[in-house]
């Protein structure tokens, strides 16, 4: 297993989200960029097509799923054997996909899904690991640990690898999740179908996490209303779908009355965000999904008053796992 492809999505991208781009594709040749711009820069398309960096226009068609999932097509089609996904705002070292590549050698299986350690820069930590096989996994942290391979039920998007072979018989990201959890949800797939899930210790990746701010014990990531809809219904619907293997169904109402209490304590446009998480927490357990704007317009248009314009982000992967502060 030697060939491996990076599927890299932008949005509305920076020149310091194009500068990742560029050091990217400097260390993994064969990469496609997904745009899920809304409304997609014309000239800087040009300006990497020049460089000979493949861009695909999705225009945010089933959010960071639809984009992983466009990407995950056009490597398939060239015969990568390992698909690294990887959004503008993750920043990797020269030697990211050798030392990935060097831990996928040693698995012993062609179906696997492996994440690098990855390190919260506002937070200054790294984001812990939730082994398999217990009715209530408790979290590892992995501050610490910087050498080995650790099974977890799921990784990070950003960052990580997932095999052909694994892709194949797990299918495609959900793209009716849109982006919150979809990356929980395929590793909790995974897992609940004997495909391995693991973390590199040895690899660390620096990400950060929508605005950040700690209040105390407590954080608060400041996201948008319409995405603390998806949010607390993506973890209510993931959750319960996979209760059978994994005692974290439990978590889902939890972590709705946690984001609830951050919001409310410590953020502004309280009232929009409330409203989102409520409607996102019943949606989850009428198992209604799609997007926001479809199932609820109404709702959607006051949700997003205060950010009009602003469709929903596929840039950052769906960090907010069980063991998140919001």
């Amino acid at each position: 297993m030697t060939r491996y492809g990076l599927i890299f999505v932008l949005y509305q991208p920076g020149p310091e989200f194009v500068d990742n781009l560029r050091r990217a594709r400097a260390i993994c040749a064969d990469l496609v960029a997904i745009d899920n711009s809304p409304e997609p820069d014309a000239s800087l398309h040009r300006a990497l097509h020049d460089e000979h960096i493949d861009v695909l226009v999705n225009r945010n068609r089933g959010g960071l799923a639809g984009a992983y999932n466009r990407g995950a097509e056009v490597l398939l089609a060239r015969g990568c054997e390992v698909i690294f996904l990887l959004d503008q705002d993750s920043k990797i070292e020269a030697s990211f996909f050798e030392q990935m590549m060097q831990a996928c050698a040693t698995l012993g299986t062609d179906s696997f899904v492996l994440g690098p350690r990855v390190y919260e820069i506002n937070l200054r930590k790294c984001m812990p690991t939730f082994p398999p096989g217990r009715r209530f996994p408790r979290p590892v942290r992995m501050t610490e640990r910087s050498q080995g391979l650790f099974p977890t039920l799921f990784v990070i998007s950003s960052g990580s690898a997932i095999s052909a072979a694994a892709y194949r018989k797990l299918g495609a990201f959900r793209e009716d999740y849109f982006i919150e959890y979809i990356d929980i949800e395929y590793g909790l797939r995974a897992s609940s179908q004997g495909v391995p899930v693991l973390m590199n210790a040895d690899v660390v990746m620096n990400q950060t996490t929508g605005q950040i701010r700690r209040h105390g014990k407590l954080y608060t990531t400041h996201h948008v209303a319409w995405r603390r809809y998806y949010g607390a219904r993506n973890a209510v619907h993931c959750l319960r779908l996979y209760k059978a293997h994994w005692g974290l169904h439990w978590l889902s109402g939890a972590l709705a009355l946690h984001q609830g209490l951050c919001v409310a304590l410590f953020e502004p446009d309280k009232l929009r965000k409330l409203t989102a998480i409520a409607c996102g927490y019943f949606d989850g357990r009428r198992g209604k999904l799609g997007t926001f704007e479809r199932l609820h317009p109404r709702i959607h248009a006051y949700c997003s008053g205060a950010a009009r314009g602003a469709p929903a982000a596929a840039t950052a992967s769906s960090r907010s796992a069980p063991g998140d502060a919001s």
